[in-house]
């Protein structure tokens, strides 16, 4: 059973999600890129989250959000399901679009770790080896929609919906700047993250130039299968990070206070279980307050457990 997570309004996520098998049913393509954005940015508007970036690979997708209200579980059901669908109608498949594995959401705690992880998504493209620079990834990215500001737009994916429906006929996905740099202006905010994604461009040139490698280049890409998969085999059984935190002791701080959230949440539910009246779960409970309507705290009341010596 998966811990339970708290949702706290104000936070900031990478949310990553790969298809089934690793196969290539993100294969970017007109429609593909279109149906991405479009729901997208239905999801957002729906939880009302703030997307900071996003990058759709062939088989999985990098999508950073600022969730003011704490709805982001909202958001990813949403967005995921409605692709999914989308997508299946769109490659005339029926199963299972998305793994069974837990769709990966990681707090990034500070500005820094947001920017990391943004550029990570950028490059991501690049430090795998099928294109030389950002610009020549055919899937969706927002990074020259991040670098000047502004919005993608998307019209209603015609293989999917109906056209006298009620779905809106053209949507906008305005990318936000991530919290922590408000104190840049646009062109100091475009620098450092042009510097940063360059930098891992070249180290990645350099790396394929050591090791005698060659982009599989914007052709083949788009030439590539859906139904097909990577040859190179998929780790299995690895941790799932929930928090990304250079810091030590930001890092310390927050997987402390996730602890201490999960010890609360399962003394409540237990009693919860137990038929007890009037439990109280904490703060940052989010599908038992939902869906059991639950009572919780007001507040953070969660208490940081003590690290035990040594």
């Amino acid at each position: 059973m998966t811990l339970p997570r708290q949702v706290v309004p104000g936070r900031d996520y990478m949310i990553t999600r790969r298809c089934s098998e690793r196969r290539f049913f993100l294969r970017p393509d007109d429609d593909t890129n279109n149906s991405f954005i479009y729901c997208l940015a239905l999801a957002a508007q729906r939880a009302n989250v703030h997307v900071t970036f996003a990058v759709a690979m062939s088989n999985h997708h990098h999508t950073g959000i600022h969730d003011p209200d704490g709805n982001f579980p909202v958001f990813t059901e949403h967005f995921h399901g409605l692709l999914a669908r989308c997508q299946n109608a769109h490659l005339g498949r029926f199963e299972n679009f998305w793994s069974s594995e837990p769709t990966s959401v990681v707090h990034l705690v500070e500005a820094n770790d947001i920017l990391e992880k943004m550029t990570y998504a950028f490059t991501n493209p690049t430090t795998a080896d099928l294109v030389d620079t950002v610009e020549e990834w055919p899937g969706v990215t927002t990074f020259q929609v991040t670098l000047a500001g502004g919005a993608l737009t998307a019209t209603r994916p015609k293989h999917f919906f109906r056209d006298d429906g009620s779905m809106p006929e053209v949507v906008s996905l305005p990318i936000h700047r991530p919290s922590g740099f408000e104190q840049l202006d646009g062109n100091a905010w475009a620098s450092l993250l042009e510097e940063r994604v360059r930098s891992q461009e070249a180290a990645a040139r350099e790396h394929r130039k050591a090791e005698g490698i060659a982009v599989l280049g914007r052709e083949r890409i788009l030439r590539q299968n859906p139904f097909e998969c990577p040859e190179s085999h998929a780790p299995h059984f690895q941790m799932s990070p929930r928090v990304a935190a250079k810091s030590k002791w930001a890092r310390i701080e927050a997987l402390l206070r996730n602890r201490g959230f999960v010890e609360k949440y399962r003394a409540a539910y237990l009693q919860h279980l137990a038929g007890v009246a009037n439990v109280l779960f904490p703060f940052g409970t989010f599908w038992m307050r939902k869906f059991g309507k639950v009572a919780c705290e007001a507040a953070d009341t969660v208490a940081l457990p003590v690290p035990a010596p040594g």
